[in-house]
C-alpha cells in the first residue's frame, strides 16, 4: 500500500511540476531579452551618430525603429522632436514633445516645445510652455531666459528683465548681461543701458583680476637660508637667556620679601615686648 502511494505521488509530481520546467524555452527567452538590449543600444548610437554627422533621415530612421520596439520611450520622442525642429518641421516637433510631455511630465520637452513656438512667432504659449518648465526645474538659467525672450514679444518688459535678473543670480555671467543689455537697447531705456554696460565693465574687470597669475615668492638662496637659521639660533639663545634673567631676579624678589617679612615679625615681637615692659612698670 505504501509503495504504491509512493508511486502515484512521483507520478504527479513528474507530470505536474517537471513538465513546467523547459530549459530550452527559458535559454530561449534569456537570450532574446539579451538580443533586445543591445538592439536598442545599436539604435540609439546610430541616432546619436547620425544626428551628430547631419544625416536627419538616418537618425529619423533609427529613432522611428526604437519606437516601434518601444512606443512609450519619451527619450526617442524628444529626441525626434529635437531632429524635426532642426529640420523645421514645427508641427511633427511639436507633436513629439507633447507625447514625451505626456509620458514623462519632465521641463525639457517643454521648454523645447516653448522655443517652437517662439522661433514660430506663438509667444503667449511660449511663455507659458517655459514658465511651465521653470515650475518643474527652476534652476536652469537658460529657461529663464527664453522666457524672457517670450515676455518682451509680448511687451512685457519689466517681468522679461525680472527673469533675466534671476538668470545671472543662478549664473552670473557676462552672456546672461548682455541679454539684459539687448532688452534695454530695444526699448531704448537710456538709464538701464549705462548701469547694465557698467555692469559688463566690472565684472570682465573682476574676472580678469581673478584670472592674472599670482606672484611666486622669491626662493629663498643658500646664504638667505644660513642666515635666517643664525637668526633663529640667536633669538633662541636670547630667549634662553631673558628667562634666565628672569628666573633669577623672581628668585631674588621672593628673597627679598621673606627678609622683609622676617623683620617685619621681629619688629613686631620687640613691640609687643616693649609693650609689656611698659606695662609692668606702670603696676610697680
Amino acid at each position: 500500500m505504501l509503495a504504491a502511494l509512493l508511486i502515484l505521488f512521483f507520478v504527479f509530481f513528474t507530470v505536474f511540476f517537471v513538465s513546467e520546467y523547459n530549459p530550452a524555452a527559458n535559454a530561449n527567452e534569456e537570450e532574446e531579452e539579451q538580443r533586445k538590449t543591445p538592439q536598442m543600444k545599436k539604435l540609439w548610437n546610430l541616432a546619436q551618430t547620425a544626428m551628430r554627422e547631419r544625416k536627419p533621415l538616418k537618425a529619423e530612421k533609427a529613432l522611428l525603429t526604437i519606437l516601434k520596439f518601444d512606443e512609450k520611450n519619451a527619450a526617442a520622442y524628444n529626441r525626434l522632436g529635437i531632429l524635426y525642429a532642426k529640420e523645421k518641421h514645427y508641427k511633427e516637433a511639436i507633436e513629439c514633445f507633447e507625447i514625451a510631455q505626456s509620458l514623462d511630465n519632465n521641463a525639457s520637452s517643454l521648454h523645447n516645445v516653448g522655443l517652437i513656438y517662439l522661433e514660430t512667432n506663438k509667444f503667449e504659449k511660449a511663455a507659458m510652455a517655459f514658465a511651465q518648465a521653470i515650475e518643474l526645474e527652476g534652476d536652469q538659467p537658460g529657461r529663464y531666459i527664453a522666457y524672457a525672450k517670450a515676455l518682451e514679444k509680448l511687451g512685457e518688459r519689466h517681468k522679461a528683465a525680472d527673469a533675466l535678473e534671476t538668470a545671472y543670480s543662478l549664473n552670473p555671467t557676462t552672456v546672461v548681461l548682455r541679454h539684459l543689455l539687448e532688452l534695454y537697447e530695444n526699448a531704448g531705456d537710456i538709464e538701464n543701458i549705462e548701469h547694465t554696460r557698467k555692469r559688463i565693465d566690472d565684472l570682465q574687470a573682476e574676472r580678469a583680476k581673478a584670472a592674472e597669475p599670482k606672484a611666486k615668492p622669491a626662493k629663498a638662496t643658500k646664504a638667505d637660508r644660513k642666515a635666517a637659521a643664525t637668526a633663529r639660533k640667536e633669538a633662541r639663545t636670547a630667549a634662553q637667556t631673558a628667562r634666565k634673567e628672569a628666573r633669577t631676579a623672581a628668585q631674588a624678589a621672593r628673597k627679598q620679601a621673606q627678609d622683609a617679612r622676617k623683620q617685619a615679625l621681629a619688629a613686631k615681637n620687640q613691640a609687643r615686648q616693649a609693650a609689656k615692659i611698659a606695662k609692668k612698670r606702670k603696676i610697680i
